[in-house]
């Protein structure tokens, strides 16, 4: 393996028995058995179909990753992007020897530390420095070692107060502050990170992000899963796209961002999402209309809210996050004032709708996201739910459309003395 090569991936496959947990029957394993010892080929690896959720299908067996390859260099941040199902956290769970491949290798040289799930790793009935710990030993680290970097983590991590106090007794934010602190300072040589970094605040992401930058500066390797195309941008240097458990795309982060976005259809019209008992019918913009939107034109953002659940929420946040086609990410729109508090009733529905004034996008392609808390409990986190194409126009009502290649258009004043 070259020198600089830190992880190689070759024809690496996950199959999936639909309905069962593990190959599915004695018969099978026995089949399995005998073919192994006669130096034949699994008979079920010859069946199976892609992963596709949006069809049926007629095969119980399914490829949760099929035929996937690349390499992966020393210092390098990569990126590992595509839609719910297409196999990014199957992938990170074989990297990380939590599940085994149904065929095809895997070449690491280093130390893994893994952070795929909230409490990946930590025993509830131990306290928070007894997990620190384990975690270090299962590393391989002495205890002097871990001993070394214990002040470190727990000031990393910010839980000083909760150290002594069994993990069951944790939040999910400070399992994966301690989760985080844990895998990127007892020095692995490998780092990865699924989605779960979703969990915590706005700061501990900032941070946790700057920590895999100088993980990285120091020739140690992330491999990094998020839907947040912002901070793929802002921390990967290389991205790989999967798409229905393969690799659809692989190259630069910019180029891997720009694949994915353009899975999205341009729909500017998106019928329900149902997520923990709250409903969004009908999110559109302008209407879910056809016609073209322009700059310098109003732009509006619709949906139905529905509360299916018996408890009346108070105070809810809604958030639209705007990303161009590169992924990254325009502005964003709350209803954060105290004008625009947002309440709904037990099993009670609100039309709400946002304007922009003046939409001060050039033209493109641009995508929306939703978000929609209470409290800081995450009720609809959709990203790019559904996209729009913007025209250009007089923005700037000058009598022409200047020829401008910027994406944000900002109205000035100028004064000469």
């Amino acid at each position: 393996m070259n020198k600089k090569i830190v992880i190689k991936v070759e024809n690496l496959s996950k199959q999936y028995r639909l309905g069962n947990i593990g190959t599915g029957t004695i018969s099978h394993d026995i089949n399995r058995f005998m073919a192994k010892i006669r130096g034949k080929e699994d008979p079920f690896l010859k069946i199976g179909e892609t992963n596709d959720r949006t069809k049926k299908g007629d095969s119980d067996f399914v490829w949760a990753l099929k035929d996937i390859d690349f390499e992966v260099n020393e210092g390098d941040i990569l990126g590992i992007i595509g839609k719910n199902g297409a196999g990014k956290s199957t992938l990170l769970k074989i990297l990380s020897k939590v599940t085994g491949p149904s065929a095809g290798s895997i070449k690491a040289k280093g130390r893994i530390a893994s952070l795929l799930e909230v409490g990946t790793g930590f025993h509830p009935e131990l306290t928070g420095r007894e997990n620190v710990f384990l975690n270090g030993a299962i590393l391989g680290m002495t205890k002097l070692e871990i001993k070394s970097k214990l002040d470190e983590i727990v000031e990393f991590a910010g839980i000083e107060r909760y150290l002594d106090t069994p993990v069951k007794r944790y939040s999910s934010g400070m399992i994966v502050r301690l989760g985080f602190a844990v895998a990127a300072h007892l020095e692995p040589e490998i780092l990865v990170v699924d989605e779960v970094l979703a969990v915590g605040d706005a700061d501990f992401q900032k941070k946790a992000i700057g920590k895999m930058k100088d993980v990285s500066k120091t020739g140690r390797t992330v491999l990094f899963v998020s839907h947040n195309m912002s901070s793929v941008k802002s921390l990967c240097n290389r991205g790989i796209v999967l798409k229905n458990g393969t690799i659809d795309f692989e190259g630069e982060i910019d180029d891997s961002i720009a694949h994915y976005l353009s899975f999205s259809k341009t729909t500017t019209a998106v019928e329900k999402i149902v997520a923990n008992g709250i409903e969004i019918a009908n999110l559109n913009v302008n209407k879910g209309s056809n016609s073209i939107i322009y700059s310098a034109a109003d732009c509006a953002f619709n949906f139905e809210l529905k509360n299916t659940t018996p408890i009346a929420y108070k105070n809810i946040r809604v958030v639209f996050d705007i990303l161009n086609e590169k992924g990254m990410h325009m502005f964003r729109l709350i209803n954060q004032n105290d004008l625009d508090v947002l309440s709904i009733q037990e099993n009670g529905k609100l039309d709400v709708s946002c304007t922009i004034p003046r939409l001060p996008l050039n033209e493109g392609t641009y995508f929306l996201s939703l978000i929609v808390k209470h409290g800081n409990a995450f009720l609809v986190n959709k990203d790019n739910i559904l996209s729009f194409k913007v025209n250009t126009a007089d923005f700037f009502g000058i009598g022409k459309i200047d020829d401008y290649t910027g994406s944000i258009l900002v109205q000035s004043n100028w004064n000469y003395i």
